[in-house]
């Protein structure tokens, strides 16, 4: 669609894209047609009826949302509170290219990180600890690397990407289904503090907006848009996860996936989206090296163990494994194995799982 105009006026974008009953989707074709906010709301009935139909010209004649305005406009008096139009220079080029981008978006925070280069980073909301372990390395190596760590400040996968985002230059974007007055989930707050004074929170939604079901998937879109890539951590079949990558392959973008084992439901996602063209990685340098930008820093522990140092490392493996099969597999007895799982344990090398499990980590 063509650019509109650029209008001086907040207010006249608001009054436009708050006016009940008025949709992102007739925003643009009003734009599209009459150039800018301040020639839309100039017309008459009968002009807006040349675009939209007599119910919707009534609602956006009718229905303007001023006290929504005046409340935004104040929102915006904060100088960490943005408003981004279609109009304006910084809007992200990259959502130019999806097919519905947002008239306006809500931004806190640094408004400069839209024009940078991302990379999507999503996964399950009831990540292992490895998953989180591996969002959290990949994100921070990534953003070393210059890149905007994207993603949906979700519980999990996501939380751990901003993390490792905001240790980076880099730093981290989360693009959130609710207005930005809004904490979702309440438990992120912190995240949501550091993202804002460190990063950038971004919506499409508008103040007051709370967190709505629809309104997470419809967002994915946004998380895929501002990226060059995506990748998947860990996602079960059914994640919401795999709606992010494959809104990317149809934008354009690439698509990664870390593998895992075959026997955990969070692998499953990963690997039907390897199974469908999805690129396999293992480090975050297959990532750069994909995207034309060179190599991470490394991401590995110079002071972890070798796995020598403690044989029972090995016999976990890296499969979730049961007490009984450790017993098996070492020959130890119950007490004395549970005191080095214990031992592993304290040093973050093993973690337990639901079912009375264990896993080593990475």
């Amino acid at each position: 669609m063509p650019l509109p105009a650029p209008s001086s006026e907040p207010a006249a974008w608001l009054t436009l894209c708050l006016a009940r009953g008025v949709s992102q989707a007739m925003v643009r074709n009003l734009l599209g047609r009459f150039g800018s906010p301040d020639a839309v709301l100039a017309q008459s009935a009968g002009g807006l009826r040349s675009v939209v139909s007599a119910r919707e010209a009534d609602a956006l004649r009718d229905e303007r949302d001023s006290d929504r305005v005046r409340a935004t406009l104040s929102w915006l008096a904060s100088p960490e509170n943005h408003l981004v139009t279609l109009a304006d220079d910084d809007y992200p080029r990259a959502l130019l290219e999806i097919a519905d981008p947002p008239p306006v978006l809500y931004v806190k925070g640094r408004r400069e990180l839209l024009g940078a280069h991302g990379l999507a980073i999503v996964g399950s909301r009831n990540a292992t600890p490895q998953g989180i372990k591996n969002a959290e390395a990949f994100a921070e190596a990534l953003s070393a690397a210059g890149l905007a760590i994207v993603s949906g400040m979700a519980l999990g996968i996501d939380a751990a990407a901003h993390a490792g985002g905001l240790r980076g230059r880099g730093s981290s974007i989360a693009v959130v289904g609710t207005g930005l007055d809004v904490v979702y989930p309440a438990r992120n707050r912190e995240l949501a503090h550091a993202l804002a004074a460190k990063g950038a929170i971004v919506s499409e939604f508008a103040l007051g907006t709370p967190g709505v079901a629809a309104n997470f998937p419809r967002r994915n879109r946004i998380i895929s848009g501002l990226s060059k890539g995506c990748l998947v951590v860990e996602a079960a079949i059914a994640s919401g996860s795999l709606i992010t990558a494959r809104l990317a392959g149809e934008q354009g973008r690439d698509v990664f996936a870390i593998p895992g084992s075959i026997h955990s439901p969070l692998s499953k996602g990963c690997h039907l989206l390897i199974k469908q063209g999805a690129k396999l990685v293992d480090a975050a340098e297959d990532i750069l090296e994909e995207l034309g930008m060179g190599r991470a820093e490394a991401m590995s522990n110079p002071s972890a163990q070798s796995a020598s140092e403690n044989p029972l490392l090995a016999h976990l493996g890296h499969d979730p494994v049961s007490l009984d099969e450790l017993m098996r597999r070492t020959g130890l007895e119950a007490p004395a194995l549970s005191a080095s799982l214990m031992e592993l344990e304290i040093e973050g090398r093993v973690t337990t799982l639901p079912g009375g499990k264990f896993q080593r980590l990475a």
